[in-house]
């Protein structure tokens, strides 16, 4: 009952006081709780306790692998080939001064931060970290040069997923500071399960370490090729870049559903809960895929 309130709680983002509210608002949570009108219903406590049980004893990608098993006997077998990316989760910002972030930037905790402020502590986050996002829609002046990309800072963590090109599963992922490099993370998502040998990724993982280490593991590298420092890109390689996004680009999906329809958002403190945030956010997104799947197999 409590891991079916969790799933809820990550699939609508909500923090514990609202889910608490809402399970005592909403018949039809109830009734998918298991639950009758005069029922206990959990309160915000409990569910934060449980939350952070599951999150110190390891549970939650214990139970992450194990449904992915589960998946697997269902007939869902990664195939043909995995698709990496990574994506920034903002969290609550943390105002500090400059000895203060000097002091984080070393790898202190908050309790020798602030040693006389165990309140303060208690609320500062020194896990997460600023990063600075560059995207959107290149832009070209009336001569066809390209305008300046804007970079929009943001504070947090990143969500780094693996998915299997066939049925579009999570089937390994990791989580770190916002300032992460991507590239870093391959090795620790790319699954050894996935019955097809090819790797997509964006021009970020693209490094002679990861192209060695996919080499050696016998995995062909789809990743995306770089634009030669000051020169123009060759069109066969805009060409073979195109293809490949054609493919990649399912892995956005992924991302797009978990904060459109998941609101995606960090509000705990720490990497090991915003850790277990994204591992319920994760397994609540392959509970929505395995239903379509199963939708569209019954519909034929």
């Amino acid at each position: 009952m409590m891991f079916k309130a969790l799933i809820l709680q990550a699939q609508h983002n909500l923090s514990d006081a609202r889910m608490e509210f809402m399970i005592r608002d909403r018949l039809t949570w109830l009734r998918f709780l298991g639950l009758s009108l005069g029922d206990r219903t959990p309160d915000e406590n409990t569910i934060r306790h449980f939350r952070n049980r599951l999150t110190e004893t390891g549970t939650l990608k214990r139970v992450m692998k194990a449904f992915d098993w589960r998946l697997q006997k269902k007939g869902y077998t990664p195939m043909s080939g995995q698709i990496v990316d990574a994506s920034l989760v903002p969290a609550p910002k943390q105002w500090n001064t400059e000895g203060e972030r000097e002091a984080i930037k070393t790898g202190k905790n908050a309790k020798a931060i602030w040693p006389n402020e165990p309140n303060k502590a208690a609320q500062k986050d020194t896990d997460a970290r600023w990063t600075l996002k560059v995207g959107g829609k290149v832009r070209h002046r009336e001569n066809g040069t390209p305008l300046p990309m804007i970079a929009l800072p943001v504070f947090g963590y990143k969500s780094h997923i693996s998915i299997d090109r066939h049925f579009g599963f999570i089937r390994e992922m990791a989580v770190t500071s916002a300032s992460a490099a991507d590239g870093r993370l391959l090795r620790h998502v790319v699954s050894t399960d996935n019955t097809g040998s090819e790797v997509w990724a964006d021009s970020a993982y693209r490094s002679k370490r990861n192209e060695k280490w996919l080499s050696d593991r016998m995995l062909t590298s789809r990743i995306h090729r770089r634009k030669p420092m000051g020169k123009p890109m060759t069109k066969a390689t805009a060409r073979a870049n195109a293809a490949k996004s054609s493919i990649r680009a399912h892995v956005e999906h992924v991302f797009a559903h978990q904060k459109n329809r998941f609101g995606l958002f960090i509000r705990t403190i720490g990497l090991a809960r915003a850790e277990a945030k994204l591992t319920l956010c994760n397994l609540a997104y392959n509970f929505n895929r395995l239903i379509f799947h199963e939708r569209r197999e019954s519909m034929g």
